[in-house]
């Protein structure tokens, strides 16, 4: 036994360590292969794929032009060639570097500490442009001014913090039929492969086109078109791409291959460290403005930026925004809770959480709050809406299955407020390959999926399409959703107006789906709650461990209960009422 697996024990055999049921811990629901420094290795894998985040958060949200006043003029409608105007920009892009820094830190390690769970959490990609670019638009020139934006998402926080204590959140997830949960799954990981093949946060091999949605791509900025991104000329000549593809794709898969420990990490850190040095093709510092901005902000190695202009900048005054606010707050609800549902099922599926009867996941109810609370903590820091990320599949692959994985992420963001020079240095390329690589894990998913029944199947595959074509978790889970609505609610209509005669090929090939989930409809706390007991806050394993999940609570079978008095003649209209109404905890049954 090597110091490292004595260590592990160790840590395992303390409270720490049961808390978080490392496997050695003893405690009875343990996760088999936990391993602290295996945690910690898996943590900081899970940061090195988020950390562009930092950079890049700050760069789209500050285009939005924060709380900089802009005064258009007949030639500069946007302000763009307003010199003092542009250094507040400049100053608001540094504000947004502490601030995603900041609640990517408080938000990743308490969804770790409360939930238990090695998923992280950072200001939403796609949501950050949504934000910055329709509803705030750039420079101030959409709808809605950048202060009434973000107490919209504050206001969306409180709202999902209220959907998530009674269960809706939870129940959601759960009632998402099987097809469309596994195809979410296996449409979040073409859509983390193609966020790798692009240029803002990958290799850059694939870009936008204007003959065809999708082009092959890179070749070096200069060949590129300054409005598209279209390569010109070129192609497949960028030296960044192919360091990315060799040094952080193949040499990272390798060392996959061979199972050594901290591939991941290796393969950024190895592109990076080529990456930094000025004089080379593949520098991510090159003698430009913007390479020299970038170096400038490299050598300080260790600063702290002290937010300035976008913190608590919200507005309470609505009388003019009209219904420009209430369409930016439904849009975001719509959007964040499929977008948040949809990647932390699909991440606790990844990791082994399931609960393939009740559908949920353990610590589920802590994870949706823990959101919902980073979403308005967000808001105040001066950034858009929070969310659970799917990167956490990288911390996940390399074996993290505990919350310590999140905590650690959480602590790297953190330190990263005080060495943002060195983390937002981190080269889109570094990390493409690695997204790429995570995403083909997850592909996996769709092997589970009913192909053998149309009704299952086309609206599990216009998920998997829909997400990485349109760049959206949420649109995915929309169109499939709909989809499976549209075939399976038409195919039982034709089925009763015929009388039984006209039924779909195959329709004993269904998966089954019933809206009366196994576990009820409210959280267990809310069931324990109900019933009066004065530790309802209490984990299920304070209650003997049975309720099945922290999203619903446990059905006890009649075997289970046999011979009891007062429960056996009762026992039908209790599993009714779990499957499709208030959820009943096993430590109320036994006591009739």
């Amino acid at each position: 036994m090597t110091w490292i697996d004595r260590a592990n024990r160790r840590v395992a055999d303390s409270s720490f360590g049961r808390y978080f049921r490392l496997e050695y811990s003893g405690h009875r629901k343990e996760r088999k292969g936990s391993r602290f420094f295996t945690e910690i290795r898996a943590g900081l894998a899970t940061f090195f794929a988020m950390a562009y985040i930092i950079a890049v958060n700050a760069n789209i949200t500050s285009q939005s032009g924060g709380t900089c006043v802009c005064t258009p003029t007949q030639e500069d409608r946007v302000c763009d060639k307003n010199e003092e105007y542009m250094l507040c920009v400049g100053i608001v892009q540094r504000d947004l570097v502490t601030a995603t820094a900041a609640i990517a830190a408080l938000t990743s390690f308490f969804m770790g500490l409360g939930a238990n769970i090695p998923i992280a959490c950072a200001p939403g990609m796609g949501l950050n442009a949504y934000f910055a670019y329709q509803v705030v638009g750039y420079h101030g020139s959409g709808p809605v001014p950048y202060r009434l934006a973000v107490t919209a998402v504050f206001v969306e926080g409180f709202i999902f913090v209220g959907l998530s204590i009674l269960g809706l959140r939870q129940w959601l997830a759960r009632a998402i039929p099987a097809s469309i949960k596994l195809a979410t799954g296996a449409g979040i990981g073409l859509y983390l492969a193609l966020i790798g093949l692009t240029y803002s946060a990958g290799i850059g091999a694939v870009t936008g086109a204007v003959s065809t949605p999708l082009d092959l791509a890179g070749c070096k900025p200069e060949f590129r078109d300054g409005i598209t991104g279209v390569c010109e000329g070129h192609k497949l000549r960028n030296p960044t791409l192919w360091i990315g593809i060799f040094c952080g794709g193949i040499v990272t898969a390798f060392l996959m291959m061979y199972r050594v420990k901290g591939a991941i990490i290796a393969g950024i850190a190895l592109v990076s460290i080529i990456s930094w040095p000025r004089p080379t093709e593949v520098t991510y510092f090159p003698y430009n403005p913007e390479g020299n901005q970038r170096f400038d902000f490299f050598k300080n190695v260790v600063a702290f930026h002290k937010i300035q202009k976008v913190l608590v900048a919200q507005e309470w005054d609505l009388s003019g925004a009209g219904g420009q606010f209430g369409l930016a707050l439904v849009t975001f609800l719509y959007v964040d809770i499929l977008d948040c549902t949809g990647t932390l099922y699909s991440m606790a599926r990844f990791a082994g959480f399931i609960d393939e009867r009740t559908q949920d996941f353990e610590g589920s109810a802590m994870a949706y709050i823990v959101d919902a609370m980073g979403i308005s903590l967000g808001s105040l820091f001066g950034s858009p809406p929070v969310t659970a990320y799917i990167e956490s599949g990288a911390g996940i692959s390399e074996g993290g299955i505990t919350g310590i994985t999140a905590m650690v992420t959480g602590v790297c963001f953190f330190i990263s407020v005080f060495f943002a020079p060195i983390f937002a240095s981190i080269p889109p390329w570094a990390t493409g390959s690695t997204l790429i690589i995570v995403g083909s894990m997850m592909m996996k998913a769709a092997a589970d999926i009913n192909w053998s029944y149309p009704g299952d199947g086309i609206p599990a595959f216009v998920t998997i399409m829909v997400m990485p074509f349109t760049y959206s978790i949420a649109y995915g889970l929309i169109a499939g959703i709909i989809t499976y609505i549209i075939l399976n609610t038409g195919a039982w209509f034709i089925e009763v107006a015929s009388g039984g005669r006209i039924v779909p090929y195959g329709k004993e090939l269904k998966d089954h789906w019933t809206w009366r989930i196994p576990g009820g409809f409210f959280p267990p706390w809310v069931v324990r709650l109900m019933h009066g007991d004065k530790k309802f806050w209490k984990r299920e394993e304070y209650h003997d461990g049975r309720s099945g999940g922290s999203g619903g609570a446990s059905i006890p079978s009649q075997e289970e209960y046999r011979g009891e008095p007062g429960v056996a003649a009762s026992i039908d209209s209790v599993v009714g009422m779990g499957s499709g109404g208030v959820g009943m905890d096993e430590e109320f049954i036994k006591e009739g």
